[in-house]
């Protein structure tokens, strides 16, 4: 497996082109080679593969909005192609955030029809699309199942594959390591969060080895799952805690005392 820096961390670091082009060097000075390039400003493809070959960077997943992917697919998948990216994320799925769960499921039914096409061009292109989970998925129940048994249903391996946030997945209750196993041979790209249990119950994103999952057994899941990338995120941090390029070197650092190789 090859690991990465998700880019949405630093996204108050990526808000202009010039401070986009810094952070990129940032993080390939930290020794990172691979990014996912998610909640950064507006940019030309040509000058993201400009300014990765500049690095020494390399970006093979994104996450784009759904309604671009919806009406601009022929271009999405030409951009992705002009920096070399297979993978094309969603980060999370329209209407999930909806208060009511019956609003969540029929969002769902939606989704799961009007992504199929695009699906499907994606993959004609040798592109795959990806479907980023939250918690939410786990927690919303539709036809006796939850979300991402759901799509997981409703899409074939060859349509859809599954970026798998392990802090998510422990948020919304379930085992990281069994919904891997779940989802082996659909998961080329993963991200690495840790989840941080506070003495008062609450929890929090943290980097990894902060928190309490087992990244040494979610690994060898991987593994056996046939995962290419990890991509560690953060999706902020507390004002008590070190800056995101910080956290991104913690994780960093920690992951490759475990084993993982940068």
């Amino acid at each position: 497996m090859k690991i990465g820096a998700q880019l949405y961390t630093l996204h108050d670091y990526c808000k202009t082109l010039e401070d986009f082009s810094e952070t990129l060097k940032r993080v390939a000075d930290m020794g990172y080679t691979y990014v996912q390039v998610s909640g950064t400003c507006a940019y030309e493809p040509e000058w993201l593969r400009d300014e990765l070959k500049k690095n020494g960077l390399i970006c093979p997943l994104t996450h784009t909005p759904f309604d671009r992917m919806q009406t601009e697919t022929e271009k999405v998948i030409a951009e992705h192609s002009v920096f070399d990216c297979k993978y094309i994320g969603l980060g999370g799925l329209p209407g999930l955030w909806d208060a009511d769960e019956a609003k969540r499921a029929q969002a769902t039914r939606d989704f799961a029809v009007n992504v199929k096409p695009v699906a499907q061009a994606f993959a004609k292109a040798g592109k795959y699309f990806m479907y980023h989970n939250h918690d939410r998925e786990y927690q919303t129940s539709i036809d006796g199942k939850n979300i991402m048994e759901y799509l997981s249903e409703a899409l074939a391996p060859e349509e859809m594959g599954f970026t798998l946030d392990t802090y998510w997945v422990k948020a919304g209750g379930s085992d990281p390591v069994a919904e891997i196993n779940r989802l082996a041979g659909r998961l080329p790209c993963v991200h690495f969060k840790d989840y941080k249990l506070e003495a008062d119950g609450s929890n929090h994103f943290t980097w990894c080895g902060d928190g309490i999952l087992d990244f040494e057994k979610i690994g060898d899941a991987l593994k056996a799952a046939g995962t290419e990338y990890v991509f560690i995120e953060q999706d902020r941090t507390f004002p008590d805690e070190p800056n995101p390029f910080v956290c991104l070197a913690n994780s960093r650092g920690y992951l490759k005392a475990i084993g993982f190789e940068f």
